[in-house]
């Protein structure tokens, strides 16, 4: 299977590109760059695993929540060479790719992005057998103070959200964190992990079907990200 991934939801921006069991991949935290990187990088991990575009069997991305001007660039040069290519889409929630960043052993997982405005994106995961993590609530925008955890449950921490307001969510949950890692950003290969399944059932959708999560108003796409879009689907057709 091959399977071409991006993520560009937060100031970091990664690309991966997954074949035959091999996963190659570029991260970089660079605000304000994405554009800029994701096609190119795209290109050179295209090169350096010996195939070509036609050879990919679909295209997965982050679809949010994230920066609205991030989400909406994933989108749409996925779907600038998935229309391009006649393949599928496998959209996966940032919040869950975010949530594959906490350590092996921790089951339950709270992923939390500052969303800016004094609100956070967060969604409580649970890593269950045979799968990479499982939600367990809905995604949601709110204030630190609307975070809950159950009551006598505890999880471990993920994501820019913890050091967002000088720490406020770590003060609200208290007890109730196993532990946190602020710094944790959300990848391309962790897209991987999360689509490669969804792919081998089937689950990839028609390019013009895939929706961001901004779960804020939609916004209209920038010029930037209009050009993006026109330059992937002329570097696909070739």
């Amino acid at each position: 299977m091959k399977l071409l991934a991006f993520e560009t939801a937060t100031e970091a921006c990664s690309v991966a590109l997954h074949v035959d069991g091999q996963v190659l991949e570029r991260f970089e935290i660079a605000p304000r760059r994405h554009a800029e990187l994701s096609l190119p990088w795209a290109e050179a991990l295209l090169a350096e695993a010996g195939i070509s575009r036609r050879q990919l069997d679909g295209i997965a991305l982050s679809r949010g929540p994230g920066a609205f001007t991030g989400v909406r660039l994933a989108i749409a040069i996925a779907q600038g060479i998935a229309l391009a290519l006649d393949r599928p889409l496998l959209p996966v929630s940032t919040l869950q790719v975010l949530a594959l960043r906490a350590p092996a052993e921790e089951s339950q997982i709270l992923s939390v992005i500052d969303a800016r405005m004094g609100e956070l994106y967060a969604a409580r995961f649970e890593r269950v057998d045979g799968l990479p993590v499982v939600a367990c609530d809905a995604e949601r925008v709110c204030a630190p103070a609307a975070v809950v955890l159950p009551d006598g449950l505890q999880a471990y921490g993920v994501g820019s959200g913890f050091a967002a307001a000088d720490g406020a969510l770590v003060a609200q949950l208290g007890a109730g964190l196993r532990g946190f890692d602020a710094t944790a950003l959300p990848r391309a290969s962790d897209v991987l992990a999360l689509a490669l399944p969804a792919f081998a059932r089937g689950e990839g959708i028609a390019a013009e079907r895939v929706e961001p999560a901004y779960l804020r108003d939609n916004v209209a796409l920038t010029l930037v990200e209009q050009q993006a879009a026109r330059e992937a689907k002329a570097k696909a057709n070739g």
